[in-house]
């Protein structure tokens, strides 16, 4: 894992060093084993490593080919490496490392841009033609790893933290204030390729592009889960259950020791499980436990899971000890690393996590992000799938599964599958013009009605067209790994690991895992009170039964609404306000304050607004005053 920094020269302008050097330096944190800059007239291109595979002066970039014709920046893994490299020693490849970044640049050699269907990994890479004068680069199809861009009339800049682009002196990166709008209004992170920063996006996940030094760009995708084909499985849980394996095998390789994040749910579960089988399989008569970390807050007790889990795979376990003040103490760090603001205080949490995974000597964690987005994890995918089944006619096996859910969560089961059918009957609707105009307007309206902002912000604040949530759980699942929530969550997994200069590996983002789950039936997925249904039939025998079977979910969770009414009460207000707030010129402070005040007192439950508005300030403080941020 490491930082990539390129600056492009359009039409003849040189690039200068010192800014490819600024550049690679404010990523001092994803690689503080090695660094590198190539310069070759209007290309710059800066490095940071962060050494997991092959830890010898091999592994060294940027890597220039043996015939000097191409030149390589890589941040991720190429899990699939092994296998890549022998298939390329046939073709007549010698290799002098035993990493994988080689590897990455001979595929490409041989392959050109047809080489990233060959991948499987995490990735964003920019490879640079000499011969061709050709700028090609990628990022993975998930968009795991992280690649942004900027272009004014004479440079274009690529790197893998925003912080890189303004540190360069080419981009200054005011903020976006349409972004800035659709964040405060209505939380909104991650959900398109704008930043917070005028001027700069992000490359999308599962593309490819060129760039030819007089500025003609092309961009394409590679892979898409709309063009995923139906696959037909006679055992659908065997045949997951066996990708799942391959997937934790392949993100095991590693020549640094490896860690796991333990929730106590099913995924980080299945994921510490695999793992567990895999040093069984591979080092016998290892000496060192697999360690654990993990993280309880006193509201929501997990550890009878895990005490299951840690009997069955004799893993060591790394508890995260936090307050809310400490927590809150590391929030403006976190949201230097970050770049950009974050959902919920869950994310400093992973923050303290990857730093205590870091302090015991960890360089590799797995994780269990992609579950959720792909398989079906989250509660809202069930009426998702009822209202599949009333779309399709099903209205009994919708009743059914609906009791069934009921029996098990409790609630009321005609209230839900009347809720399923408004859903149905607002998307018939949907498609009249009258309708879709009538639904905009109310919408722009309930936006303007917030009390808590002013016109001035109001007024930056587009008017998007949202339909109605989907109506049917496959869209449903798509829209969760393409726009939210799954971006947010692997920008934030990606800024808070390389923060600690650590990587975190995805097995469930494995593109043949997803592919496979994708051409599934609904039913594979969520079925009566079960969610991820295919992964509980897959993982039967596989992880503790009390873990596999519980119907309910916490991840990391918590306890923000008690805590902005107590502990971080007067740190909130001080930030509410400060004169900074009240000269922003978007706010109506009268408002904003009376609601801190009644979120104190209990009345109203305001966390999670109030939490986007203190964290704004401070990411705005940041973006006007932090040296590290400035060029």
């Amino acid at each position: 894992m490491c930082g990539i920094a390129i600056a492009i020269g359009l039409n003849g302008r040189p690039i200068e060093r010192v800014a490819v050097e600024r550049m690679a330096k404010s990523l001092l944190h994803r690689g503080p084993d090695d660094g590198g800059i190539y310069l070759d007239g209007a290309v710059g291109m800066g490095f940071r490593r962060l050494s997991i595979l092959d830890l010898s002066e091999a592994g060294h970039q940027p890597m220039v080919s043996e015939d000097g014709q191409y030149v390589l920046v890589f941040n991720g893994e190429i899990f699939n490496y092994v296998e890549l490299r022998s298939e390329l020693r046939q073709l007549g490849y010698q290799f002098r490392s035993s990493g994988d970044s080689e590897v990455l640049l001979a595929a490409y050699r041989e392959w050109g841009r047809e080489c990233l269907s060959k991948l499987n990994g995490m990735w964003a890479f920019v490879i640079y033609d000499r011969r061709h004068r050709l700028i090609f680069g990628s990022r993975d199809r998930f968009g795991v790893k992280p690649l942004y861009y900027s272009r004014t009339s004479d440079v274009m800049q690529f790197a893998s933290e925003i912080k890189a682009l303004r540190a360069s002196g080419y981009q200054p990166g005011e903020i976006n204030w349409r972004t800035a709008a659709r964040f405060l209004f209505e939380g909104r992170l991650d959900s398109q390729v704008e930043t917070f920063y005028q001027g700069i996006e992000q490359i999308p996940p599962g593309s490819g592009f060129e760039l030819t030094l007089d500025g003609t760009w092309h961009q394409w995708s590679f892979w898409l889960l709309d063009e995923l084909p139906l696959r037909a499985s006679k055992n659908p849980a065997a045949t997951f259950a066996e990708l799942f394996e391959d997937s934790v095998r392949i993100r095991m390789r590693s020549d640094v020791p490896v860690g796991v994040c333990l929730s106590g749910g099913l995924d980080s579960t299945a994921i510490i499980c695999a793992a567990a089988r895999q040093r069984g399989e591979t080092a016998v008569g290892q000496s060192e436990s697999l360690q654990a970390f993990c993280y309880m807050a006193k509201e929501f007790d997990e550890s009878k899971y895990i005490t299951d889990t840690l009997a069955q795979t004799r893993a060591q376990l790394r508890q995260l000890e936090t307050s809310p003040a400490e927590l809150w103490s590391d929030l403006r760090q976190l949201l230097w690393f970050q770049d950009e603001p974050v959902h919920t205080m869950t994310a400093v949490v992973g923050y303290q996590l990857m730093r205590l995974a870091a302090s015991q000597g960890i360089r590799v964690v797995l994780n269990g992000q992609g579950a959720d987005e792909t398989i079906g994890g989250y509660s809202s995918y069930f009426q998702d799938y009822w209202v599949s089944l009333l779309r399709q006619g099903r209205v009994g096996e919708a009743w059914q599964a609906v009791t069934a859910y009921t029996e098990a969560h409790g609630g009321n089961s005609r209230q839900r599958l009347l809720a399923a059918a408004v859903r149905c009957l607002s998307w018939e609707m949907y498609k009249f013009d009258a309708y879709r105009r009538w639904a905009q307007a109310r919408r722009q309206a309930r936006l303007r009605q917030n009390p808590w902002f002013s016109e001035d912000l109001t007024k930056h604040f587009i008017n998007e067209d949202v339909p109605p949530a989907s109506t049917t759980l496959s869209n449903s699942l798509k829209q969760s790994v393409a726009s939210a929530p799954l971006p947010l969550y692997l920008r934030i997994e990606d800024r808070n690991s390389m923060a600690h200069s650590v990587e975190a590996r995805l097995p469930f983002l494995d593109y043949r895992l997803v592919s496979f789950v994708s051409g599934l039936s609904d039913d594979w997925k969520i079925r009566g009170p079960w969610n991820k249904y295919v992964l509980r039939e897959g993982m039967k025998g596989r992880i503790p039964e009390s873990v596999r079977s519980r119907v309910d979910k916490m991840g990391f969770p918590t306890a923000s609404k008690k805590w902005f009414a107590h502990d971080l009460y007067e740190p909130l207000r001080d930030i509410l306000g400060s004169q900074a707030v009240r000269e922003r010129g978007i706010y109506n402070i009268g408002a904003l304050t009376t609601d801190l005040e009644r979120h104190h007192r209990g009345e109203s439950d305001f966390a999670n607004r109030l939490f986007h508005v203190a964290e704004f300030e401070i990411f705005a403080d940041l973006l006007r005053h932090d040296s590290r941020l400035a060029s």
